[in-house]
């Protein structure tokens, strides 16, 4: 009896009108949590007048830094985000198309090649794209070489961007997500521009990887430190799978 319990609550939890629910619950709260916090924003003013001229670009943002980031968008022009296909996936991509995002499904484990063909066309089409570059498992803060592959082959920039707010909660997860509270104070960060030669070697784009990987760290932990949040030390990764879940 109990596993047929187990079973029916796990069968729910995985039906597209649960993770849809879900979804928006993440969008009301995240608006929430946005329209109240009193923000302080560094980077934006050379991130914008960039993705004007250059027409699209790269945007990269951290698993555990996710919720804030799609609120900051102004909409002037589209943006496609990567998510997987699978469960987790499907509640962010409630979630970011609730904001106006547009969604490509993909994934290391699932149509790696197809996502990546997708990404490129949306780079071509003039449409920016956003990638979760330690998702969708880790290690946490580390950065795969995808977002740097799209901008060598798409001569479109790379940026990081990243938040932080006092009081926030910091998930016992791989990712650790950090998960806000409403009327308090944040920060935005966003990177400079990184521009990846059609030239570069396999070492020029392990220079850039490490480059905006460390940039984008040391922006995150700094923001933390000024609020006082606990250090977050990068590299952990989610424990893996058993077969059963890997195969549904």
């Amino acid at each position: 009896m109990r596993k047929k319990i187990k079973n029916y609550i796990k069968k729910i939890t995985k039906s597209p009108a649960f993770t849809s629910f879900l979804g928006k619950v993440m969008y009301y709260y995240g608006l929430l949590v946005f329209k109240t916090t009193r923000w302080q924003i560094f980077g934006v003013n050379q991130f914008y007048p960039i993705w004007e001229k250059e027409k699209s670009l790269i945007l990269t943002i951290w698993h555990g830094r996710v919720l804030m980031i799609p609120y900051f968008w102004n909409g002037n022009r589209p943006l496609n985000a990567l998510v997987s296909p699978h469960n987790d996936g499907r509640i962010a991509a409630s979630f970011l198309k609730k904001v106006g995002f547009g969604i490509i499904d993909g994934s290391s484990n699932n149509d790696a090649h197809a996502a990546a063909l997708n990404l490129l066309h949306s780079l071509e089409k003039n449409e920016a794209i956003a990638i979760i570059p330690d998702g969708p498992r880790g290690p946490r803060m580390k950065m795969h070489e995808s977002p740097i592959y799209f901008a060598k082959k798409s001569g479109k920039p790379v940026f990081g961007a990243t938040y932080s707010i006092e009081h926030s909660f910091v998930a016992k997860s791989w990712d650790a997500m950090l998960i806000p509270l409403p009327f308090c104070r944040g920060t935005l960060h966003v990177t400079k521009p990184y521009y990846i030669p059609a030239d570069a070697t396999k070492e020029d784009v392990e220079k850039y990887r490490q480059e905006i990987e460390n940039e984008l760290n040391m922006l995150t932990l700094r923001a933390d430190k000024i609020f006082g949040l606990p250090k977050i030390e990068p590299g952990v990764a989610a424990k893996p799978k058993r077969k059963r879940e890997e195969k549904e």
